[in-house]
């Protein structure tokens, strides 16, 4: 089933502010909230393909990319740049509980925020970036890489809580486990109440009187992980996809952060990239120039024979079609553009002298004056 377009989801144009899409995220997100709409799956989805919107076009480099390259450049690996919401709600509002005024899992005032863990922050592990170096050969076909990434992993003693065993873990005593506290205070226009984060549970909500040793406490250590990351055909230097949920681990639970891909080209020996087209320079001999022949060229996948026709002119550029790369949203393929240019011997035999002095007295090999004045400006760069 295809996607909706991000801007349709949230209603709004194309050239819509940040204000406006943050203003319509809010919106959506009221209407669809599962403590407003409770066993309700089909607002549920909506729920969650707003927060995928919002995810991408509050974000100012995916949204570049989403507009260039529409579903294509976030696709992929849950969401290339944009995350495929399908995990719990927590997630959702981990990541933008700040919208609605609330600390992050404590779901809309009004709207059954218990349910939501009682206003409870929750963790998010750091996003890491990688560099993965790609062949011509790898942007044209699509390839799997196996990247083995340093990073913190949950911790598989205490499973991520950081406590050495369950008993340990007891309700925050100061905020009776909702992460937050509620001062008063009297003000010349009355009682004025505040919110803050617990100072003594951090915000967690729980208390860990014996901390994991392996851990400390924190239920993340340090490892390697090995990630396989699926590139689509077609993607460019600098280009940065977004592998969701593989970055660094939360601590004490909550939500992994990201693994940036960042791409890089390696250097081709024979062909130069010109966005999906390709482009080889070609150099003929003169007699096959003259008389026309077979010869080979490079591509991707293997070499091509190429008909070269008897008389072909310095410069000429001959367009193989469908031999260049594949645009990333698979929108066509681009051409491999074959530019001619003739090699002309600086030292030459007296036979050969000879040869081609006898070939001066043939009216075939004179050009015209306005042919020459063509022929010297398509080859006047060969002698630059």
């Amino acid at each position: 089933m295809s996607k909706r377009d991000y801007y349709e989801v949230l209603g709004v144009s194309k050239n819509a502010s940040d204000d406006d899409i943050k203003k319509a995220y809010r919106k959506k997100a009221i209407q669809f909230h599962p403590d407003k709409n409770p066993g309700d799956k089909v607002a549920e989805e909506k729920f969650k393909e707003a927060a995928e919107a919002y995810e991408v076009l509050s974000d100012a480099q995916k949204r570049q990319r989403y507009d260039q390259f529409g579903h294509a450049g976030m696709g992929g690996n849950g969401g290339y740049g944009g995350a495929q919401w399908s995990g719990s709600m927590e997630d959702i509002f981990s990541h933008f509980g700040d919208i609605f005024g609330g600390h992050f899992g404590g779901g809309f005032s009004g709207f059954g925020g218990s349910s939501r863990g009682g206003g409870q922050r929750v963790n998010r592990g750091s996003d890491l970036r990688v560099k993965v170096t790609l062949t011509l050969k790898d942007v044209a076909n699509g390839v799997e890489k196996k990247l083995k990434v340093k990073k913190y992993v949950t911790c598989s003693h205490c499973n991520g809580s950081g406590a050495a065993d369950a008993k340990s873990v007891t309700t925050c005593s100061t905020c009776k486990g909702s992460g937050r506290v509620t001062r008063v205070q009297q003000t010349i226009l009355g009682a004025m109440q505040t919110q803050s984060t617990c100072p003594s549970c951090g915000g967690d909500g729980k208390t860990i009187t014996n901390k994991c040793p392996h851990c400390n406490g924190e239920g993340i250590v340090r490892d390697e992980e090995i990630i396989v990351v699926n590139i689509p055909a077609g993607v460019m230097e600098g280009m940065q996809l977004s592998v969701n949920g593989k970055g660094n681990a939360a601590r004490r639970g909550g939500v992994n952060g990201d693994l940036l891909v960042v791409i890089e080209e390696e250097p081709h020996p024979d062909l130069i990239r010109d966005e999906n087209d390709l482009i080889y320079n070609l150099l003929l001999d003169v007699s096959t120039a003259i008389l026309g022949g077979s010869v080979e060229v490079p591509t991707v996948d293997g070499k091509v024979k190429v008909k070269i026709e008897p008389g072909t002119q310095p410069s000429k550029v001959l367009r193989l079609k469908g031999k260049g790369l594949p645009s990333v949203n698979r929108y066509g393929t681009g051409d491999l553009l074959v530019n001619i240019g003739v090699y002309i011997p600086e030292n030459l035999t007296k036979d050969e002298k000879k040869i081609i002095e006898k070939l001066q007295e043939s009216p075939n090999i004179q050009p015209t004056i306005s042919a020459g004045k063509d022929f010297f400006k398509r080859v006047k760069h060969m002698f630059e």
